[in-house]
């Protein structure tokens, strides 16, 4: 019977156990911490968006650097092989707005409970909790253990996460061991993740969600860099929400290489600039005695008001028919263009993905297994993939797991 060691007991290293384990292979599954599955239990705020319905090729255009390679993996695990490899452990699912699927409890806890009840109740898989690894062996099929033992095995999956969320365990053990091995590993940055800014937000903004809003990303010599619709909020200096997170993706590495960027928020991204400006005209004339403070209800919510009123150095108190042409250009182009110069990310404790790790250049799209060192397997947020948020990121981790398991099992000795 071949015995696959794995190293982490997260998403992809569950299902890189469960795989190995349904095709006979002796499993010892290798946690440091003394729960697996720690991350994968508050992923997306606890509800777990697991995967997407998308098809495999645009499943293909969210994801980075080289989305090209996931595509074997995909087709031998894809997303509804997934879904119904929970469903048929008892989890039933159900699909949200953009394709994104959840447990139908909406907790995180049942996508858990299913792969690690299916592990617990297999006669060939042990688990072992609090136990951290120290080293590979020389042959790089098993690990020297922090208390000084030895587990060894005719192949060795390395699944120890990023380098997001650490209190649930993820050090970054995964890349120094992959450089022991001889793997080349692009540096790491958080990803998906809030944007810091220069600029002060002003208290009644902070926790705000502006929705149907138009995101863009430029340096400072206007190249565009991203650009998306949807929703964002605010907090102390920093852009939050869906788009910004999604842009993070575009730019975190730049950001965190000392670049500053400037985001370009269009509050008004439904109408053309001139037929906006000929509403403001219309509005101005018919509201003529209102105060200006007053009257940016009509066009702004409340929360925004005071960083409109920051920006647009316009006397608080004067009466719409009392601005002039320059002021009201002014105006547009605030409800066309609110600008933030962007200076940072936030840190690895807020990010959802790590971006960067081992190059998939080194490793089989097809098993997950090294090309340098045979028996040796690299799987989930430790391999140079990232994805947008929808459920992209967990399926990377699913089927790069299964896809290890698989290969590993049948590892000659």
């Amino acid at each position: 019977m071949n015995k696959v060691v794995i190293v982490g007991a997260g998403a992809a290293g569950m299902m890189a156990a469960v795989a190995a384990a349904s095709q006979g292979a002796q499993v010892v599954l290798i946690e440091k911490m003394d729960q697996p599955g720690r991350k994968l239990r508050i992923t997306g705020k606890g509800r777990c968006n697991l995967t997407n319905t998308a098809s495999i090729k645009d499943t293909l255009t969210h994801i980075g650097p080289d989305h090209q390679w996931m595509r074997n993996c995909f087709a031998q695990f894809s997303n509804s092989q997934l879904m119904e490899f929970f469903e048929q452990r008892g989890v039933p699912l159900v699909e949200e707005r953009g394709g994104r699927v959840f447990p139908r409890s909406g907790k995180s806890l049942d996508i858990f409970l299913a792969l690690i009840n299916d592990l617990e109740r297999r006669s060939n898989v042990e688990i072992r909790r609090n136990c951290a690894v120290k080293s590979l062996t020389e042959d790089c099929r098993g690990v020297r253990l922090q208390d000084g033992s030895t587990v060894r095995g005719n192949a060795l999956i390395i699944a120890t996460g990023g380098l997001s969320y650490p209190t649930t365990g993820s050090t970054g053990i995964g890349y120094r061991l992959a450089q022991e091995a001889g793997h080349t590993v692009i540096p790491q940055v958080p990803s998906l993740v809030s944007l810091t800014c220069e600029e002060e937000i002003p208290a009644e903004l902070e926790g705000f969600a502006l929705k149907n809003v138009s995101l863009s990303v430029t340096r400072p010599d206007g190249k565009r860099l991203f650009e998306a619709f949807g929703e964002m909020t605010f907090a102390d200096h920093r852009l939050d929400g869906p788009i910004v997170l999604s842009a993070s993706r575009q730019v975190s590495r730049l950001l965190n290489s000392g670049e500053h960027l400037v985001a370009h928020i269009d509050l008004k991204p439904a109408v053309a600039a001139d037929t906006l400006d000929r509403r403001l005209i219309s509005d101005l004339n018919s509201n003529g005695t209102r105060l200006f403070h007053d009257a940016l209800r009509l066009w702004l919510p409340a929360e925004v008001i005071p960083l409109a009123l920051k920006r647009l150095h316009i006397e608080y108190y004067k009466r719409l028919h009392q601005i002039n042409a320059a002021e009201r250009k002014r105006l547009l182009s605030f409800l066309k263009n609110v600008e933030f110069t962007l200076v940072g990310t936030g840190e690895y404790d807020t990010a959802i993905i790590t971006q960067g790790g081992v190059s998939t250049k080194e490793i089989n799209p097809k098993t997950m297994e090294s090309r340098l060192v045979p028996g040796l397997y690299f799987v989930g947020e430790l391999l140079d993939l990232d994805a947008d948020t929808g459920g992209y990121n967990l399926q990377i981790a699913f089927s790069t797991g299964h896809a290890a398991g698989l290969a590993a099992a049948s590892q000659p000795s």
